[in-house]
């Protein structure tokens, strides 16, 4: 057995589990090509993420949020499931001078409020509902030129927000998630939060 004090411990700080309550305001879908979600009385998950979902699947082509891989390349589907909070929806609309900005106009397929700084929960996070579903946030979902030209459409005479939306949106555009267990969600339930310890990395 290794002797404690020739083989320390790294100095990182460890902070322990986190549990929250949130709430899910809308559930949505996106079909076709098109960014644009559609909301929906429920949503129906599997394993592969939202049937008829734009986003579903096990695998997906590799895009430019990805550029250690080869572009188109098959890989692993992180992106199952978009999820967005009603308070970064509403510093993305002060930041860009508009009175709103609607979850579908993203293709988000839940909107939540309730959670503090959601868009910063960490990877390996998870989201707990009613009927059994369990969701794990992988990461940040990056805002892009294409749903600022959605937020633009939508807000006739707002020239210029689809060229705004990248800054002001940037780290509030919600998370991305996998289904761990499928089931249905629907509006006005309430979710449990679970996020993992956490630490940084040294190096």
């Amino acid at each position: 057995m290794p002797d404690p004090s020739t083989n320390p411990a790294p100095d990182i700080t460890v902070r322990p589990v986190l549990k929250r309550v949130g709430r899910v305001v809308l559930v949505a879908a996106a079909g076709g090509d098109a960014i644009g979600a559609e909301r929906l009385g429920e949503l129906v998950l599997t394993h592969e993420g939202i049937p008829g979902d734009r986003h579903a699947g096990f695998l997906r082509p590799a895009d430019v949020r990805v550029p250690w891989f080869e572009r188109n390349a098959p890989i692993q589907n992180e992106r199952q499931v978009s999820i967005v909070s009603m308070e970064d929806l509403a510093v993305i609309a002060g930041n860009l001078g508009v009175e709103r900005v609607e979850p579908e106009w993203l293709g988000a397929n839940l909107a939540v409020e309730g959670v503090p700084d959601f868009s910063f929960l960490p990877r390996g996070s998870r989201l707990f509902f009613p009927s059994g579903v369990v969701l794990a946030v992988m990461g940040q979902n990056d805002p892009c030129r294409i749903a600022g030209a959605e937020v633009e459409r939508h807000l006739s005479g707002q020239e210029g927000l689809a060229l705004r939306f990248a800054a002001a949106a940037k780290r509030l555009r919600g998370v991305v998630a996998t289904v761990d267990r499928p089931g249905s969600i629907r509006g006005g339930e309430e979710f449990k939060l679970r996020v993992p310890e956490q630490w940084i990395w040294q190096g």
